[in-house]
């Protein structure tokens, strides 16, 4: 058992069906579950899979905090250890990481994450394990296939 923290991006893909990552990202919450892992939610991360749901209204809002909750995925605030550790990996990694992803590799990192599950591939090489879930491949018929998962 483990705590593996979630980019935004893995949840976005979970909830859109039509998302390029959307099977990768399943089989890579679903793999979290299974090892029993505790899933985290950096509030950044929060906040940006909620901005879809708010332009559709109250409903939509309310199933996808309803979708974390069921997860369960706790949603990690913003500490000053947290913000403290954002700013070193930003002035370490300057251009190569936006403050939100920062953001969320700070929280695996202040919180002892064994991984970060992420479907950003631009991110420079961190003091913490990360999982990319890459977009599905297509198989020979044309549908979705085999989907790429790698720990850099």
């Amino acid at each position: 058992m483990d705590l593996t923290v979630l980019d935004a991006g893995v949840l976005i893909a979970v909830l859109d069906k039509g998302d390029v990552h959307h099977v990768a990202a399943m089989e890579a919450v679903r793999s979290a579950l299974d090892r029993g892992d505790s899933l985290v939610l950096p509030v950044s991360a929060y906040a940006e899979i909620m901005v879809a749901p708010n332009r559709r209204g109250r409903e939509a809002v309310a199933a996808v905090d309803a979708f974390v909750d069921a997860l369960p995925a706790t949603v990690e605030p913003v500490t000053r250890a947290i913000a403290a550790t954002a700013a070193e990996l930003r002035a370490r990694h300057a251009g190569r990481l936006r403050l939100p992803d920062a953001l969320v590799v700070s929280t695996a990192v202040v919180l002892g994450a064994g991984r970060i599950v992420t479907t950003d591939a631009g991110w420079p090489p961190l003091p913490v394990n990360v999982e990319l879930v890459g977009p599905s491949e297509p198989d020979q018929s044309g549908g979705a296939g085999r989907e790429r998962t790698q720990t850099p």
